[in-house]
């Protein structure tokens, strides 16, 4: 599938086996800039045990706020085997995890599929996260069913003019919209454990920006309308200017309470029940994990 990449909705079509590199700069081999337990996900992700996360480098967008813009934009990372990813996986389980979750697996979608292979043949059997930025192709999605049991997808942008201001993204709203409904066909209605933690399903995650208010309230109102409550939501409130952002007149602060508050009182408008809000913080940007290579 790498020699002519169409892997997601950029169809670059470079030969990542020869060493090609297309727009997310990724090659042939798999990237990894962290393997951590993670414990500031959803309550049901990582509960009091916290998350198996493995952190993959590069991206398939150009987000200029990004909060991992080291490993999404810089290339920080290791490359790594199939093999010592299905390791990996082991590992965090054997750290008594809840599930692991797979942040930004995009572009090695493929070879994630056979590192599971490998791992569930080695006694990997917790749920497996799929937590993306949403700008995603059916076909790729289709390859992962039967290997992922929740999807974790953003739905970041509504309008086409803000997602390619913002992330380079043309068309990002019908693509990653479409690619959300083929998770929710996968995987259906989400599902728990005795204790709160998610099984299966699909939680659409979307960050509130500054200044874009409307934004936020068509993307509710959609997930509202085309799923009502049987995914679950997660409205966050953690963004803070970094990276590019603080040249951004529009983006160059964090949301006011004013915002958070209109947010807030929307959801209960529409009645979009099933999910999280995010808290309005002060110091969000401590919460950045190091990509130091740790567990790689």
């Amino acid at each position: 599938m790498l020699d002519k990449c169409d892997i997601c909705p950029r169809n670059c079509k470079v030969n990542r086996i020869e060493g090609e590199k297309g727009y997310c700069r990724c090659g042939n081999n798999i990237k990894v800039a962290l393997a951590s337990i993670h414990k500031f996900e959803e309550p049901c992700i990582s509960g009091k045990k916290g998350s198996g996360t493995v952190f993959f480098s590069n991206c398939n967008l150009r987000c200029i706020y990004c909060q991992n813009h080291e490993i999404s934009q810089e290339n920080v990372g290791k490359e790594i085997s199939i093999n010592r990813l299905a390791e990996i996986f082991i590992e965090q389980q054997d750290k008594n995890v809840n599930n692991i979750n797979l942040v930004t697996p995009t572009m090695y979608a493929y070879k994630i599929i056979e590192a599971i292979k490998i791992a569930r043949k080695n006694g990997l059997k917790i749920p497996i996260i799929y937590n993306s930025n949403g700008y995603e192709k059916i076909d790729t999605i289709k390859a992962l069913k039967g290997y992922i049991d929740v999807y974790l997808p953003d739905l970041k942008y509504f309008s086409n003019e803000i997602s390619i201001k913002y992330s380079d993204a043309p068309n990002y709203f019908k693509i990653a919209t479409e690619a959300i409904k083929e998770m929710y066909n996968q995987v259906g209605n989400v599902e728990f454990d005795k204790d709160g933690i998610i099984k299966k399903g699909v939680i659409i995650r979307h960050l509130i920006l500054p200044n874009h208010i409307q934004n936020t309230k068509n993307i509710l109102k959609w997930i509202k309308d085309n799923f009502d409550n049987k995914v679950l939501t997660s409205v966050m409130a953690q963004y803070f200017p970094t990276y590019k952002a603080k040249e951004d007149k529009l983006l160059n602060k964090k949301i006011s309470y004013k915002e958070y508050k209109e947010i807030e009182n929307y959801m209960y408008l529409i009645e979009l029940e099933n999910g999280y809000m995010q808290d309005l913080g002060k110091h969000e940007e401590e919460y950045v994990p190091k990509f130091d290579l740790s567990n790689v």
